[in-house]
């Protein structure tokens, strides 16, 4: 039982953590709501208050003995929830920031270290709710420290390295017109970025490296002053950019950093997503072996 009544100290901390970075900036954590494509986009802002909300009132509830077997029922909704918008993901195979402790955190990919951190989240819920209105104490706390170790010691991504591809996703097939409120007239490297999206802010270096030897347009759903105040602080002030609101459902785009390489024409040599710097030379190469090298 003492094992099991370490568990709610443990959430507390987390929960707190996690509506503390999501209430940094809740129009970033809309916009990874958003990301997962499970919601319309009118709603992602009122999702993105509920979930914050619910974190908090749930480290509230755990707080008090008489409230804590609520509290954490609502942390194991909150997490269930969480992971299934994460299996959602992958099975569609997208390639997005999780969101899980808001935007202004380093960027997480959904996979399966995400999963398994808040699998055994929703393992630690389990075992407050059982535990009940256990009294705190000394020992307690200091098992709860473990077991927050045990959920960080899950280990995440090394930067820079490659992860298996992902199934294809929805988006730009080779051979299609890629469709741009914009005059294309010569072959581009077209990389959609969204101005909250923690993913797309570590790969702007990575396309204005990019923009030495070809053309680079950076496009977004987003206004142009949104997007602009990040280009200066990672080094792409001097991209073009586009702006169109319809870009991501008239070319069935799922997520962004995503890329689509085009001739001259508009039509598509390559697309997909572009997380991270291998993957996005490897949309190079294949835009390359279709047959254009999209060069100035």
């Amino acid at each position: 039982m003492t094992v099991l009544a370490s568990a709610w100290p443990a959430l507390i901390a987390v929960l707190l953590v996690a509506a503390g970075g999501k209430v940094r900036d809740v129009r970033g954590f809309a916009a990874a709501i958003g990301a997962y494509r499970v919601l319309p986009a009118r709603l992602t802002g009122a999702a993105a208050v509920a979930v914050l909300s619910a974190e908090a009132a749930a480290a509230v509830l755990l707080a008090v003995p008489a409230t804590r077997r609520w509290g954490a029922l609502a942390a194991a909704a909150l997490f269930a929830a969480f992971l299934g918008a994460m299996a959602s993901v992958l099975r569609r195979g997208m390639v997005i920031d999780c969101g899980c402790f808001g935007s202004a955190r380093r960027p997480a990919p959904v996979g399966a270290a995400s999963m398994t951190r808040t699998a055994l989240l929703l393992l630690l819920a389990a075992m407050a709710a059982v535990a009940g209105p256990a009294a705190y104490s000394p020992v307690r706390a200091v098992l709860a420290v473990v077991l927050l170790g045990a959920v960080a010691a899950v280990p995440r991504p090394r930067p820079g390295v490659a992860e298996p591809e992902a199934p294809p996703p929805a988006g730009p097939r080779p051979g299609t017109q890629f469709a741009l409120n914009s005059a294309i007239g010569a072959p581009t490297v077209f990389a959609l970025v969204s101005p909250a999206c923690g993913l797309c802010r570590t790969m702007l270096p990575v396309f204005a490296e990019a923009a030495s030897g070809r053309r680079v347009v950076l496009v977004s759903a987003a206004g142009e002053d949104a997007v602009r105040r990040h280009l200066d602080e990672h080094g792409a002030a001097g991209l073009p950019l586009v702006t169109d609101p319809d870009v991501y459902d008239a070319n069935g785009i799922p997520w962004p950093p995503y890329v689509v390489v085009t001739d001259a024409a508009g039509t598509v040599l390559a697309a997909g997503g572009a997380d991270t710097a291998p993957r996005f030379r490897a949309l190079l190469q294949r835009a390359e072996s279709a047959g254009a090298n999209p060069a100035r």
